[in-house]
């Protein structure tokens, strides 16, 4: 069978994209979208995103990690979805569309998407880190050189500890640049390794930044280039009008043999 892809990446964080609004991709065969994702023996991404139909939406994106897995939520993958979706002209400017964690909505701004996020009611802390979910589980730990980090060393020790090995959560090293910056490092699991940038965890150690005195909006850095992330804090220390704000841009399109 050959399956035509959209190849999309934002900030770094790539994705193989197939239009599957006829329902011609075999969804459940793990071990295809494993290979497709393999960036030795496949197209090579961090994740594969099919963009279906939906009755009470614009459309529909279903997430896919490397390893196969249905994934959680994916804040680049959904800003290059609204992007993917405009591109086949699925949506204008503005989106209403559903994922992994429900509803959400999206403009088209020139480069940049702006995704609306779900709110996030607490955060937990754990000594001196922080666990949240911003549609997919976080763990934030502030470092002073993230530059020199062993991120896959010191993220794989947290995704697998005794706490977060059965579920896994995904893990962000954080150091702050500016009043008002950060530079952010990710170990992503379903990945299993560090990718180059992560939407929901750019989001989640925003709103930490915020808990350790940072405004909105807050710019991150990530290896794959600039992010950023606006909110709203509430009095109840929860966090509402979550916005991602970053590129989405099509690599290459192609056609390949499963």
């Amino acid at each position: 069978m050959a399956i035509s892809f959209y190849k999309y990446q934002g900030t770094g964080n790539d994705f193989v994209m197939v239009d599957n609004r006829k329902l011609n991709f075999p969804a459940e065969d793990e071990e295809l979208v494993k290979h497709l994702c393999d960036r030795r023996k496949g197209i090579g991404a961090d994740g594969l995103i099919l963009l279906q139909d939906h009755p009470d939406y614009d459309f529909e994106m279903v997430y896919y990690n490397a390893d196969g897995r249905v994934g959680s939520m994916c804040g680049n993958g959904a800003r290059c979805t609204v992007r993917f979706a405009r591109q086949l002209g699925v949506i204008e400017d503005v989106a209403c569309f559903l994922a992994a964690d429900g509803e959400h909505q999206a403009s088209v701004e020139r480069d940049l998407i702006q995704l609306k996020m779900n709110d996030v009611k607490s955060i937990e802390q754990i000594g001196p880190d922080y666990y949240l979910n911003t549609g997919s589980p976080h763990y934030v730990r502030f470092v002073d050189n993230a530059e020199q980090l062993d991120v896959y060393g010191e993220g794989r020790a947290v995704r697998y500890n005794e706490r977060f090995s059965e579920v896994g959560t995904n893990v962000n090293f954080v150091q702050r640049l500016s009043e008002n910056e950060i530079f952010v490092r990710t170990y992503e699991r379903g990945v299993e390794d560090e990718t180059l940038s992560c939407g929901t965890g750019v989001t989640a150690c925003a709103l930490v930044a915020k808990i350790n005195g940072m405004q909105s909006p807050i710019k991150v850095k990530v290896l794959g280039g600039e992010l950023e992330v606006a909110f709203e804090q509430q009095e109840d220390s929860s966090f509402k009008q979550i916005y991602l704000i970053g590129p989405a841009k099509l690599v290459f399109t192609g056609t390949i043999s499963s």
